[in-house]
């Protein structure tokens, strides 16, 4: 649905006031995401996460460590973790041994991002599919740092594109660039098709990551489908999944004086909050929507990192994955 404030927007940055040049905060482009690598550096994703990092294990699962591959049997040493020792060998010898393992460095990752008209809403930094778009520009280019496959999934209302999970830069290109088209489509005045499910979501993401992926899923979870939640489980039960409920503060608790402009791009009408009846149905679709989403992590075990339109998609990031400032 589109959102049409009344209210005067935050001046433009410099470069977007410029003539000729796209506001970044309402629609990005190739260059702006490609733009990104570099504060993606500092990210990380592998099993071994700060403290402070929304992954490690205190608000939802621990990532899942690599698998790991036989190396060699080899006399036990003072050093050696008595979990390894190799029992039967030991017992045939008479003498201690150990199986050494080498952890495999493939541990593919696939991000899945809405892009629908649901997310082309936003009331101060940027709009939801904006921020969707960057942060998962931002985990691709450091997945593919830590030489992992990265693949997506790119949600519109008409399509659901596939990007399987490679380990190459060109695909991360291309991933990006679907994701910039689908972004740019995004008007006020479009006419807007039934959106999709997320069950046609999940059903795309269970055909590329089947077991030991990373999967994280940017999106506001609007329509949420009859058979999510056993699709959902299914993924969970062989991968780890995380969800990154992307909101806008102005959605997620209406003010008592708000009168707007709404409008699917077929019909519009006025929305006036201060009508204490409309107010609470609205409030209560987004809380009907977060306690779906905690149910799930507590059901499921899955790991729970929410954004927000209102604030700088890097920084956010950084933070939810326990980034110091130092190491920023």
């Amino acid at each position: 649905m589109a959102f049409f404030p009344n209210r005067r927007p935050a001046e433009p940055a410099a470069a977007s006031a410029m003539p000729g040049v796209a506001d970044t905060r309402v629609h990005v482009d190739l260059t702006h995401l490609r733009g990104l690598e570099g504060h993606a550096k500092a990210l990380s994703l592998l099993p071994r996460q700060p403290a402070s990092s929304v992954l490690s294990g205190r608000h939802g699962s621990r990532l899942r460590g690599r698998g790991l591959d036989f190396l060699e049997l080899r006399g036990y040493l003072p050093s050696d973790d008595v979990r390894n020792i190799d029992w039967r060998v030991t017992a045939r010898t008479g003498e201690p041994h150990v199986r050494v393992f080498t952890e495999e460095r493939d541990r593919p990752a696939l991000i899945v991002v809405d892009q629908r008209m649901s997310m082309f809403f936003g009331s101060q930094h940027a709009m939801k599919s904006v921020t969707a778009a960057e942060a998962a520009a931002l985990l691709a280019f450091a997945v593919l740092a830590q030489q992992d496959r990265v693949g997506g999934v790119v949600m519109t209302d008409s399509q659901v594109e596939e990007f399987r999970p490679a380990r190459s830069r060109a695909g991360v290109m291309h991933f990006l660039q679907a994701l910039a088209a689908a972004n740019q489509a995004l008007h006020a005045d479009a006419a807007a098709p039934a959106p999709t499910s997320l069950d046609r979501v999940l059903e795309s993401v269970a055909r590329l990551a089947r077991r030991d992926h990373l999967i994280i899923v940017l999106s506001d979870f609007d329509v949420i489908g009859p058979h999510s939640d056993s699709l959902l489980s299914a993924l969970c039960q062989h991968n780890d999944v995380v969800l990154a409920p992307v909101t806008d503060p102005l959605a997620e608790q209406l003010p008592h004086d708000l009168s707007q402009v709404v409008s699917d791009g077929r019909q519009q009408a006025l929305l006036n909050t201060a009508n204490e009846q409309v107010r609470g149905e609205l409030n209560g679709v987004s809380q009907a929507r977060r306690e779906q989403l905690l149910d799930w992590q507590r059901r499921f075990g899955l790991s729970i990192a929410p954004l927000s339109a209102s604030e700088d998609a890097v920084l956010q990031l950084h933070r939810l994955l326990g980034v110091t400032r130092g190491r920023r």
